[in-house]
């Protein structure tokens, strides 16, 4: 008799702004775990918040041309979100429905109400084990002014920003002096290069300001670091160990005056590349590897993160933002990071769930 296959349940889609990049990181999840280790269901979550069985074909998931995939329990989507035989809804107590049948799941929820601790809780009190961070270190590694503070306290290096609350609507002049332009807005619990606006010039503020918040009522305002966007993936393994990944050096390689690593070249475009191995000394190298686990650590992270940095001409890094969910696009960095560290996609996929059944729930 064979043994069983663990079930593992892929969770993607959502209600946050990053719905549509979570569907393409289930798609590429969904075609690489195990099929000798894993019996896979997939789980997606519409944008309305409903809760529907997926697509048992993951190429239901990738990008059409620039079209993206979206979760829907609207008949014209359903061929999208599941095979019509399969809408009903997903149970999600333990014991009900196929969500109380899983023995893990892999929560592939980018952005608000999925990678910031929300999906966590909910997670903990149903006793289902999940992959990557819990509650606290979700929910403070979204929100970018949070996660400064905490990587400040442990003497990790920080740039300089600004957060705007709901009841503030532009900086003052103190603050327009401290910062210096350029200044980057973005919205502070979001992801993926959504509602953040390069400004150049202070009349632009408002705009930028306005349009983050169609995404978040906090704005976070950071000064602009001039140096090398690199990025590297930390690991933790079964036994409890973590370690880090080689990095990866973003390129803009866009002739655009002022372009940079927006939506458009992450996910759509060709206007951004990937150097991996980043060409960096080794020094800096070991130094940036090193200082990804350390912010780990600091935010009490779980499972996996990629820690995005800023490398300045002399080696001084900035960590920009630590990702706890990081994307697993067929263009996403974290896979290709630890491809190139010796870890392939589909051993990297097995580690995360083995960890996540290792580490179990409740208080750790």
């Amino acid at each position: 008799m064979s043994a069983r296959k663990t079930r593992v349940a892929v969770v993607f889609g959502g209600r946050s702004t990053e719905h549509t990049i979570s569907c393409v990181s289930a798609g590429s999840v969904l075609a690489n775990l195990d099929p000798e280790r894993f019996e896979i269901v997939p789980i997606g979550i519409t944008r309305e918040g409903g809760w529907v069985l997926g697509p048992s074909d993951p190429a239901q998931l990738a990008i059409q041309g620039r079209e993206l995939p979206v979760v829907e329990q609207n008949d014209k989507a359903l061929v999208l979100a599941g095979d019509p035989t399969r809408r009903e809804l997903v149970g999600i107590g333990p014991g009900t429905g196929a969500l109380g049948g899983v023995d893990v799941v892999f929560p592939l929820l980018h952005g608000a109400f999925g990678e910031d601790g929300t999906i966590q809780g909910l997670l903990e009190l149903a006793g289902i084990p999940y992959v990557g961070a819990g509650v606290l270190a979700s929910a403070g590694a979204m929100d970018k002014e949070y996660a400064k503070k905490l990587l400040a306290a442990e003497g990790l290096p920080v740039g300089t920003y600004v957060s705007l609350r709901r009841n503030q609507s532009t900086l003052d002049d103190a603050d327009r002096e401290r910062l210096g332009l350029p200044v980057f807005v973005k919205p502070a619990r979001a992801g993926s290069s959504i509602g953040i606006s390069k400004v150049t010039s202070w009349d632009q503020l408002d705009a930028a300001i306005a349009l983050a918040r169609e995404t978040d009522p906090k704005v976070l305002i950071e000064a602009a670091v001039v140096g090398r966007e690199v990025e590297c993936g930390v690991l933790e393994f079964p036994d409890g160990r973590v370690e880090a990944s080689l990095p990866a050096e973003i390129r803009v390689v866009s002739e655009a005056e002022g372009a940079w690593y927006d939506f458009e070249a992450k996910y759509l475009g060709e206007d951004a590349e990937l150097d991996i191995p980043a060409k960096l000394d080794d020094a800096i190298t070991e130094k940036l590897r090193a200082t990804a686990v350390r912010a780990f650590e600091a935010l009490d992270c779980q499972g996996l993160a990629r820690v995005d940095f800023f490398v300045g001409q002399d080696g001084e890094l900035t960590i920009n933002e630590v990702n706890t969910m990081p994307g697993f696009t067929t263009t996403s960095a974290y896979p290709k990071m630890w491809a190139v560290t010796g870890v392939d996609y589909r051993t990297l996929l097995s580690t995360l769930v083995d960890t996540a059944i290792a580490r179990g729930v409740g208080l750790r």
